[in-house]
């Protein structure tokens, strides 16, 4: 009953924040007043004066996405230049030395691609201002090109007889202006209250309050050498800044190693609850933006349905897996009436550790407040298969739901041949240019994934990136190339990235992920923005119905379980029946 009261709680708290939202960011699309104006107006044109943007002129889906790859291939370099000269630069009181090349080309792509993969840990590896000037900055900038690529599509739903989508520039200004700004600073106040710590001062160093010892071998002696160790070293940074875009934006970059497990990132159970509502409000709330903007608010309802049908379920999944324990810790003495806590933090326990890991893959979000490694199998499937979706249940912010509008698409266009009737969507014909890149949008993740996991079991760079033999070191494998191939971040926190194996081949496939999925986007809403709308009619099949809602669901997770499940196969589902 208690993990029922939170998830309802929290489902709760988040549709009541997403729907005023949703309905102001479409006022914002849309160039209408709102009481955000007065304060940042002026901030807004002072970026179109420094860039020398005119708002009034806007582009063609080719210049759209000319813009658009042209800015994020500038932020790759400023943010790959930033890590690599990091040990010359201000704002290191710890002394970071320069990022690794293979590492710093990861990176780069990683906060770049809105993916925010971490192969180091912030405290030990990034100076405070790459961690602000290049990580924090992209975390916006990724965010708002995903919500950018999404308000084109909806114009191109919506508007007929055109070959233009607005413009880049603004709708990814308005983005940062006007959303993601705003919510970052009430949020990061709201951690910074709560004890996330936000400081220019360099590591602390703390006295214990028991002596401890530390054992480590010499070079010159077999003997182990023994000594008292008395105080600990505590990194510190300008962390509430960073985590409040992170989450918002479903980046899921953490300032710290132990991201959102660690003390000083996510300290108290008010915290933990800001920080998971974060992570899904924007996508949640742009479904109501979607029916707004197209004129329609049944439309984004049935849309938000199918968003969070599946979400339930797979969280009930997960907290039902983790509250039975593992029966092999149970044989070893380990109670396990409590669940499984392996890996999880105290103060958040089994019901909040499964629900943010639900949440965070389910949202292209990526942060952790719990080791997946340590789920169980069934547990562990959840988050897995969640990414392996799609990301399309939430998603990433725009990202989410422009992958599942392209599900919808191919819902509609197989729903019309079964009828034998000419496909529609929201009054536009769906023909086969529409119904060729929404294929490519779907069916490039899963080849991602698949050939990236191929390769490293094959190969022995591959192989040694596993920490763990049998089922359990081949779902971490797979699990590291379905994060990565498909723009989530999350890791099982096991595979070993020292090797440049994993690197470079997760830079790809996040390069890959991102902008071969933008580009059938921005085709397909330049394709529907030239089209006509045509007048619902008695054979139209209705899309904002409970039988399309289902319909559309079957159809995401039958191309999830035809494109994995033989994967799933050799890792998790084997292992859970081992278990």
């Amino acid at each position: 009953m208690n993990a029922l009261l939170q998830i309802v709680t929290y489902l709760i708290l988040l549709l009541l924040l997403a729907w005023p939202l949703g309905i102001m960011m479409a006022r914002i699309y849309q160039g209408e007043q709102t009481w955000l104006a007065r304060p940042f107006r002026s901030l807004e044109r002072t970026f179109y004066r420094l860039a020398g943007v005119d708002e009034r002129q806007e582009m063609t889906w080719r210049q759209y996405a000319l813009a658009l790859l042209l800015f994020n291939a500038a932020g790759f370099l400023a943010v790959y230049l930033l890590l690599r000269l990091q040990a010359w630069l201000p704002l290191n009181p710890d002394g970071q030395t320069a990022v690794p090349p293979a590492l710093a080309l990861n990176t780069a792509v990683s906060f770049t691609s809105n993916t925010n993969w971490q192969f180091y840990g912030g405290e030990t590896t990034m100076s405070y201002l790459t961690q602000m000037l290049g990580l924090t900055v992209q975390n916006f900038l990724s965010a708002a090109t995903g919500m950018a690529v999404l308000v084109a599509l909806m114009r191109g739903f919506r508007r007929q007889r055109t070959d233009k989508l607005g413009s880049f520039w603004v709708d990814m200004t308005r983005s940062v202006v006007y959303i993601l700004l705003p919510l970052s600073l009430l949020l990061a106040l709201l951690l910074a209250s709560q004890g996330v710590v936000q400081t220019f001062g360099g590591a602390e160093t703390a006295v214990l309050l028991d002596r401890t010892t530390s054992t480590s071998t010499s070079a010159s002696s077999v003997e182990p050498l023994s000594a008292s160790v008395t105080t600990q070293t505590i990194a510190r940074g300008p962390a509430a800044s960073q985590i409040a875009i992170k989450q918002l934006g479903t980046n899921g970059g953490g300032f710290f190693n132990a991201n959102s497990a660690h003390p000083l990132e996510n300290p108290t159970p008010l915290s933990n609850l800001a920080e998971m509502l974060a992570i899904l409000l924007i996508p949640a709330a742009l479904c109501f933006t979607f029916g707004e903007m197209i004129g329609s608010r049944r439309q984004g309802l049935a849309l938000l349905a199918v968003m969070v049908i599946v979400f339930v379920g797979f969280l009930g999944t997960a907290v039902y897996a983790e509250q039975q324990g593992n029966p092999h810790l149970a044989d070893l003495g380990i109670d396990q009436t409590a669940g499984n806590m392996e890996g999880k933090e105290t103060r958040f326990g089994v019901v909040n550790s499964a629900l943010w890991a639900t949440a965070t893959t389910a949202a292209s979000n990526g942060s952790v407040n719990s080791m997946h490694d340590a789920y169980t199998p069934l547990g562990g499937l959840v988050p897995l298969l969640l990414m392996q979706l799609g990301e399309v249940i939430f998603g990433g912010v725009g990202s989410g739901l422009y992958g599942l509008l392209a599900f919808a698409i191919v819902a509609v266009f197989v729903a019309g041949l079964m009828v034998g009737r000419t496909p529609e969507y929201l009054g536009k014909k769906i023909e086969v240019f529409e119904m060729k890149m929404a294929t490519l949008v779907i069916l490039i993740p899963p080849l991602l994934v698949l050939l990236g996991t191929a390769v490293a079991v094959a190969t022995t760079a591959g192989q040694s990136g596993a920490t763990n033999p049998g089922p359990h070191g081949f779902s971490q494998i797979l699990y590291a190339f379905s994060s990565m191939g498909n723009n989530n971040g999350s890791a099982f926190a096991a595979i070993n990235g020292s090797h440049p194996f994993y690197p470079i081949s997760g830079a790809l496939a996040m390069l890959i992920a991102r902008y071969w999925l933008i580009i059938p986007i921005l085709a397909i809403a330049g394709s529907l923005a030239r089209k006509q709308v045509i007048p619902a009619g008695p054979g139209t099949l209705p899309t904002d119905s409970p039988l399309f809602v289902g319909w559309l669901i079957a159809i995401i997770l039958l191309v999830g379980a035809l494109a994995f499940l033989p994967a799933l196969a050799l890792g998790p589902i084997v292992e859970q029946l081992l278990m």
